[in-house]
């Protein structure tokens, strides 16, 4: 049985059609144009965070590159590995607090940026093996991963990033006296009116492009304002080979089990993407045909993950918004995924484009992440909101909420646990994922409804 969507009759291009090469140029430029900010934005905050300075460039064009290569791969499919749909790859915003963590670990040691990066690529690598694993048992995690295990953590992920988009949207970590100037305020709010204006008033690519253009707005406005340093640009090599672990390889285990712990999690949600891009493309969404699908995707998640922290750049992931790009456009011929992988590599040679990203202010950059981390907290939401809500899901909901984001707000909280229970605990995705998944194994499925008079 095949389950497609009223419009799916009206593609222009279906999943096997080819489009000539006009039409599919121009559909790759606009799914690239609603991807690049998400590509590009986790290597600037992990940058910029952790003070890697003259090697962000290099590692934006390391992320645009194996993007390109992992949506060749995820599109064309090799083998067992990829879904064969139109599904863009890019840099996954789940493992950001995670990084983060492990990178500030290091770096309290005395380590250097390369010695960041070799732990931060060591323990990425040897992670994607979880997801390669898991995707072949994915049709068996249902009772372990639930959609309220799901959209907790999801939900969590973008909550606790927050911090770290508004501390831009308010000048940056580093901005010293000058944090929560008026000036800056401003630039970030420009940006967030720019993203609200044109998601609901602009036309159709507008509105897939919003984040991009708003960004674009914010720029402007800065360079207006003298805020933007030009002499910045340009100190990038023009050109620049990929090179195989340039930073060494690291490996620490208590470093590496909350980042273990979120390729579970996105191999969940790769699934759910997928089968979004499915119904959009008109394609089935049950039978064995659908799961070979599945299970290539999340497959191809974990091995583009694997070519990522081998090319030096941080975990891959499909990406939600490319549906939307599908919806808008028509064309859903996996086709287009050669043409967005050709023009994602060769900008991958060209380390000044990385620059160009850096000359972006804080409060700018801020702007949009603020807007971008929200977004993943209410697709958390969305998925919490399609569960009947009964006296059980509820507090498995109200505790994980509670501990994950208790030692967010109070992260000194864990500060006296054994050193490899504080690096899992003091990670509110991996401490509110797993109490989730305790409390939906060990809490009875009682049933009580929601108006239960106990629960007011």
């Amino acid at each position: 049985m095949t389950s497609k969507p009223a419009s799916a009759s009206s593609l222009i291009y279906k999943l096997d059609d080819t489009p000539p090469p006009g039409p599919s140029l121009l559909a790759a430029i606009q799914h690239i144009l609603a991807s690049i900010v998400g590509i590009v934005t986790p290597t600037l905050i992990i940058g910029g965070v952790l003070g890697l300075g003259a090697h962000i460039p290099y590692l934006i064009a390391m992320s645009m590159f194996v993007s390109g290569v992992a949506t060749f791969i995820q599109c064309k499919t090799i083998g067992p590995v990829g879904s064969g749909l139109l599904s863009l790859q890019g840099t996954s915003f789940a493992f950001l607090g995670a990084l983060l963590a492990a990178g500030f670990a290091v770096k309290g040691q005395g380590g250097t940026p390369e010695d960041i990066l070799a732990m931060l690529f060591g323990l990425c690598l040897v992670g994607c093996l979880v997801e390669i694993m898991l995707s072949q048992f994915i049709d068996k995690l249902g009772k372990v991963i639930t959609p309220t295990v799901t959209g907790v953590v999801i939900t969590v992920i973008g909550l606790s990033l927050i911090k770290v988009g508004f501390t831009d949207f308010a000048g940056g970590a580093t901005a010293g006296e000058t944090l929560g100037a008026p000036v800056n305020l401003i630039m970030g709010s420009i940006v967030v009116i720019a993203i609200l204006t044109l998601t609901f008033y602009g036309g159709p690519l507008v509105r897939i492009s919003a984040i991009m253009l708003g960004l674009l707005v914010g720029f402007v406005v800065a360079a207006a304002l003298g805020k933007v340093d030009f002499s910045a640009f340009g100190n990038a090599p023009m050109f620049a080979l990929p090179v195989p672990f340039k930073f060494g390889f690291a490996f620490d285990l208590t470093l590496f089990v909350p980042i273990a712990f979120i390729y579970l999690v996105t191999a969940i949600e790769t699934s759910g993407d997928l089968t979004a891009n499915s119904v959009i493309s008109g394609q089935p969404v049950e039978g064995p045909l659908y799961m070979k699908r599945i299970k290539g995707g999340i497959l191809a998640d974990g091995v583009n993950s694997g070519i990522a922290a081998i090319f030096n750049t941080f975990p891959n992931t499909t990406f939600s918004q490319n549906n939307g790009v599908i919806q808008m456009t028509g064309v859903a011929s996996r086709h287009i995924g050669i043409y967005i992988a050709g023009i994602l590599v060769l900008m991958g040679f060209f380390p000044i484009i990385g620059s160009a990203f850096l000359l972006i202010p804080k409060p700018v950059l801020g702007g949009a992440t603020l807007v971008l981390f929200g977004t993943i907290a209410v697709a958390g939401i969305r998925i919490l909101a399609t569960q009947e809500m009964d006296r059980r899901k509820v507090y498995i909901m109200a505790v994980s909420f509670g501990l994950g984001l208790g030692v967010t707000l109070v992260p000194e909280a864990t500060q006296h646990l054994p050193t490899f229970l504080k690096q899992v605990v003091a990670t509110p995705i991996t401490l509110s994922g797993l109490s989730a998944i305790i409390l939906s194994l060990l809490l009875p499925e009682d049933g009580t409804p929601l108006l239960d008079p106990s629960i007011d």
